[in-house]
């Protein structure tokens, strides 16, 4: 009898090439998909409901499978983390509707962007945010920030190569938490029905640059509207960018 599974991970993305399986590197999807192989005595296709880029984070990442093999969730997920390096685990496996699809059915994601801005960067906190040295005007980028919230064409703001039928995403909110000190970061904590690749670490990297004064806020609306990458900020790396929930 098929099995609709949902799965919640948390996984630290620095050592993996993303989400995807790759034809040279270690995925998070691919890890899955080689634990549960024994388990199901064949393979299972997990499909995630984002694909994190090679070095992005995730606080609770959704998956969905479907098992013929009668075990029960708890087991499950022991199983798996017995198996799955320690940097990656599962945090909870529940059962799901028929149909259900990780990434299809969901109707929201949200993601935190997470930077350091002082002179130095704890060691403990550098796979975890970006270093940004010179002072931020944090007031400044929440300005700057409020021309993105709503329904708009983010074409300037996808990274280059990806293909997708429509480039307008919704916003429904994005808003900062200041830190302090080299070890507690600046965030940025943004929902949306959806993101373009790179788009959020776009966000942040054109954000910044309003930050340091290079730019006007109003200058995150000429983006917008030119719909060119090229008018944007730098991509934000990877390092400082997590999957916080998947909204259904």
């Amino acid at each position: 009898m098929n099995r609709s599974l949902k799965l919640t991970l948390q996984y630290e993305g620095t050592e993996y090439v993303g989400w995807q399986r790759q034809a040279t590197g270690i995925s998070i999807q691919g890890l899955l998909e080689d634990a549960l192989r024994p388990i199901e005595g064949a393979h299972v296709d997990v499909f995630g409901a984002g694909r994190t880029d090679a070095g992005v984070h995730a606080l609770a990442q959704v998956a969905s499978i479907v098992l013929t093999v009668p075990i029960e969730t708890g087991p499950l997920a022991r199983a798996l983390n017995a198996v799955l390096p320690a940097d990656v685990r599962v945090v909870d496996v529940e059962a799901a509707a028929s149909g259900f699809h990780a990434r299809f059915s969901a109707i929201g994601k949200v993601y935190e962007y997470r930077i350091v801005n002082a002179a130095t960067i704890s060691p403990f906190v550098r796979r975890f945010a970006w270093h940004v040295v010179p002072p931020l005007d944090v007031a400044a980028m929440r300005q700057a920030s409020d021309f993105l919230i709503g329904e708009h064409d983010f074409a300037a703001f996808q990274g280059a190569g990806a293909v997708v039928k429509s480039t307008k995403r919704t916003i429904h909110r994005l808003d900062w938490r200041e830190g302090g000190g080299n070890d507690v970061p600046l965030v940025m904590r943004v929902e949306g029905s959806g993101f373009l690749r790179h788009m959020v670490r776009t966000i942040a990297g054109t954000l910044v640059q309003v930050g340091l004064g290079r730019w006007p806020a109003g200058r995150v609306r000429e983006i917008l509207d030119s719909r060119s990458r090229s008018s944007a900020g730098t991509t934000a790396p990877a390092s400082g960018l997590f999957l916080v929930r998947v909204l259904y």
